[in-house]
């Protein structure tokens, strides 16, 4: 089955088209810059090794998702020779609240419920639909999946996602941790099982998706227990340009302070913070490795602060399981940071993380362990892939349909 993935954001979109029979990426790339004058498509030429860029200048999402369309059937670069070899869509969906818990099929009445969730994610929601709509207009019968980043969480009890606010935030608002990066912690922890051979559903997991955005969540018997991210994707870890866990009294006197109102606030924590707001270089880990082993002490101060945050999270969620059996780095940072990695694990050797320093420096964007052989704790190196994911929901959702 071949099953076409949409990442659908505010001004872009990302695809792959994925053949489920195999797990082959057979076309991947992505739209940018929609709605501008200088818009364009960039995709992998699978046939050429190479990475390409069409100008567009589009005006809105179905015109993106037509452009990929055409040049998933374009008789130079396509891999398929027309949009009825498409069996299927999977659409990433970023918020589904407390009302979806697992992948579903794409109706009128789930996109009203996605709808009812646009105020928890007011960039995301309403960008994904969109997509979903794009899709409808342009292959109107071809059935769509929705996956979401919330649901994997949704088994975590309500001492892990209640805030310490009144109840009635909660009952009236929804106000509650919901976590996100949820297809990748599933994918990353069923992987890991797949990896090492063993029965996650009998083990202690623990798994870091360390990107410009970061996340991690405890995973115990195959579910998600409690994870760093909240409401929204700000609380937890330090990231790329969010502040992760703050007082939120320093909030109100910043706001108090320089005049603030809510939008401005939500600059300064989602834009303006993180490793780009300590170290006023940039948030592009790359970057920040760059000027620490220069010397720059802002950068330092920030890689210090950022690999503590990590370190503070994997120890409470072993405490919070009563241990660890498997620890897992995923995303840009966790994949290929190899110094990131060991300054993480030294401190865990408590736990029982005996860390193979050598081994570990030559890992980068691969699958491997990269504890000793006896290390109690195993620390396995998983990239993520959310699109495979997605895509194998897609189709088991769509071929019971067919059943």
């Amino acid at each position: 089955m071949k099953i076409l993935v949409l990442n659908c954001g505010s001004s872009s979109v990302k695809y792959k088209l994925i053949d489920t029979d195999t797990d082959a990426t057979l076309a991947e790339g992505g739209v940018e810059k929609i709605g501008l004058p200088d818009g364009f498509l960039k995709y992998k030429d699978f046939k050429k090794g190479s990475k390409e860029i069409t100008e567009l200048g589009l005006t809105d999402h179905k015109g993106a998702v037509k452009a990929i369309l055409d040049n998933l059937t374009d008789p130079g670069v396509g891999v398929i020779s027309n949009f009825s070899e498409i069996d299927a869509v999977g659409h990433r969906l970023v918020h589904g609240a407390e009302k979806f818990s697992k992948s579903v099929l794409i109706d009128n009445e789930v996109k009203d419920m996605v709808k009812q969730c646009y105020d928890l994610a007011p960039l995301h929601n309403p960008a994904n639909i969109t997509g979903v709509e794009a899709i409808e207009a342009v292959l109107p019968d071809v059935p769509q999946v929705g996956v979401f980043d919330t649901a994997f969480h949704q088994t975590m009890p309500p001492k892990s996602f209640m805030y310490a606010l009144p109840y009635r935030f909660y009952t009236e608002d929804g106000v509650r941790r919901y976590g996100f990066h949820g297809t990748s912690h599933r994918y990353v922890s069923q992987r890991v099982g797949e990896f090492l051979g063993v029965d996650i559903t009998k083990l202690k997991i623990i798994t870091c998706h360390i990107g410009n955005g970061g996340s991690i969540t405890a995973v115990l018997e195959g579910k998600s227990v409690d994870t760093s991210m909240g409401l929204t994707p700000t609380e937890g870890l330090m990231m790329g340009t969010r502040c992760g866990d703050v007082d939120p009294g320093a909030l109100t006197y910043i706001m108090h302070r320089h005049n603030l109102d809510a939008d401005g606030l939500q600059k300064v924590i989602n834009k303006e913070s993180g490793m780009l707001g300590v170290s006023e270089i940039s948030s592009d880990m790359r970057e920040i490795e760059n000027a620490v082993n220069n010397g720059d002490p802002r950068a330092t101060l920030g890689l210090e602060m950022y690999e503590q945050r990590i370190i503070k999270y994997i120890g409470a969620y072993a405490a919070e399981m009563g241990g660890v059996d498997i620890i897992v780095f995923t995303g840009g940072v966790g994949e290929n940071q190899t110094g990131l990695r060991a300054d993480v694990c030294r401190p865990l050797a408590f736990l029982g993380v005996d860390l193979d320093e050598e081994l570990n420096a030559g890992i980068r964007g691969r699958e491997a362990v990269i504890t000793k052989p006896g290390s109690k704790v195993t620390v396995a190196v998983i990239p993520t892939d959310e699109e495979l994911m997605i895509a194998r929901d897609t189709r088991e959702i769509v071929s019971s349909l067919r059943k």
